[in-house]
């Protein structure tokens, strides 16, 4: 199994009781998490030049969808901007070197004690540095922007997560759609023909006419069940292309003794624990949690003093013609020392931001509860749908079995005249409707296995390698 590569070590009851958690912690295992993103890439990259050109499998379906995902897009580009709040803080805490200057043309008129005029220009300019040493509310910021990072990180993961569940269950609607088309074709051909034998019987007298309108009345409703399969294919082509921004073609379909293996775990509660912990959606707002956190000591830091160190080096140049004579003054001056500010009094405009920024973790806090909340009711949910999809899977092929004894049943005894011709067209239509029921529960419980990974943040692409294993090695024809 592919480990989950980003996770929070917070238990529910210490996120309850808002407990701090270091912000190295969360940048560690932010890093963790970008060398296992190009390890499927690779091996889809490897593997896909194998295929048909024709034929395309889960894996293929992921690659394009990496390339021209809308919303994966955006989230990845969202992850990049947001790594820049970290360089963007530390320049709270990084020197500053301003240059600037000024040329400036100056007449001046003298009327007391004596009268007369200068013309002259004053040119200068003044270099300076400013490193800061104390304003605590510039350290306060670089932790937020390590901690933004790791947020960033932790929704782009969750973003890569939700593109497999979104691709895997196009993929595996479209399969089902095909399945479903594939049922009605042959429920038709069965229908039509019970018809033509219901027609032949009516010739000779055996049956009566209310045979033959049965008989057509469900190879009429077939026809019209075929084109509504036909619309739906479309409808499930298109879904499953808006993801991958190209048509897929013929798709790669599910084994018939594909299976996928009981949760391991096998017990509902541990990966109810493991989603609290370990979710995507909770990693990031455990870091908006601290970020809010640090936000309030921010605007604390607002009442104190801030000292730095400055220096400067600047040139003034004058060049001026009083009562005729010129005169040029030249002026170069250094300076260095610190320089303190003690905000006193600020309208009272602080103290309203620190209490703004109180409520604010409040609602951090319970974002974080909820999140919680929904990752447990996710993981529980998704554990239910395997482990009674697998028994629903088992009972279903059981009644196909059943279903398919029970048409023979009734055709020989139509055969033989112990049988009418609506048990035949009954015991043809449940045949069919459980061949669809059993697909639709087979791609539903390998639907549910990969939500229950993602719910517990542990969907890695070792599952979804091992989810395209489960497919035929060649296309349906």
């Amino acid at each position: 199994m592919n480990r989950r590569p980003f996770s929070v070590t917070m238990s529910a009851r210490n996120a309850a009781t808002a407990n701090r958690i270091p912000c190295s912690d969360l940048m560690t295992e932010a890093k963790r998490m970008k060398p296992s993103m190009s390890r499927l890439t690779l091996a889809m990259m490897a593997g896909l030049f194998t295929l048909p050109a024709s034929a395309a499998d889960l894996l293929a379906a992921l690659r394009d969808a990496l390339s021209n995902d809308a919303q994966y897009l955006a989230a990845r580009a969202q992850r990049d901007a947001t790594a820049e709040r970290k360089p963007q803080a530390l320049a709270g805490l990084l020197p500053t070197l301003t240059l600037s200057g000024n040329s400036i043309y100056n007449d001046t008129e003298v009327t007391k004690p004596f009268s007369g005029s200068a013309q002259y220009n004053s040119n200068a300019w003044t270099l300076q540095l400013t490193q800061p040493l104390f304003r605590w509310q510039n350290w306060v910021q670089y932790e937020q922007g390590e901690l933004q990072v790791a947020g960033a990180e932790a929704t782009y993961a969750q973003a890569r997560q939700d593109l497999m569940l979104r691709v895997a269950q196009a993929y595996f609607d479209l399969l089902y759609a095909q399945d479903v088309l594939t049922s009605i074709q042959s429920q038709k051909t069965a229908a039509k023909e019970q018809l033509e034998l219901a027609e032949r019987s009516f010739e000779v007298g055996t049956v009566t006419i209310t045979d033959v309108h049965e008989a057509q009345s469900r190879y009429d409703l077939a026809g019209a069940q075929e084109i509504a399969a036909m619309n739906d294919i479309e409808v499930k082509r298109y879904a499953l292309m808006v993801i991958t921004g190209k048509d897929s073609g013929r798709l790669q379909p599910l084994r018939g003794d594909a299976e996928p293996p009981r949760p391991q775990p096998d017990d509902m509660q541990s990966w109810v624990s493991s989603a609290e912990d370990g979710n995507f959606a909770v990693a990031s707002q455990v870091a908006a949690l601290e970020v809010a956190r640090r936000e309030v000591r921010r605007q604390q830091a607002g009442h104190l003093p801030t000292v730095d160190i400055v220096a400067t080096r600047g040139e003034n140049k004058t060049l001026s013609v009083l009562g005729g004579a010129p005169t040029d003054i030249e002026q170069k001056n250094s300076t260095i020392g610190l320089q303190f500010s003690v905000p006193l009094f600020q309208g009272l405009g602080q103290q309203s931001r620190v209490r703004e920024s109180a409520h604010l973790l409040d609602k951090a806090q319970s974002d974080l509860d909820a999140a919680r909340r929904n990752a447990a009711q996710s993981a529980r949910q998704a554990y239910l749908g395997v482990v009674n999809g697998m028994s629903q899977t088992r009972a279903l092929q059981a009644a196909l079995r059943s279903s398919t004894s029970a048409l023979e049943s009734n055709k020989l005894g139509y055969e033989v005249g112990v049988r009418i011709n609506i048990d035949v067209l009954n015991a043809q239509q449940q045949l069919y409707a459980t061949r669809r029921d059993l697909a639709k529960a087979r791609y539903d419980t390998l639907l549910a296995q990969l939500r229950l990974k993602a719910a517990a943040g542990q969907l890695g692409d070792d599952d979804f390698m091992a989810m395209n294993a489960l497919l035929e090695a060649t296309p349906a024809p």
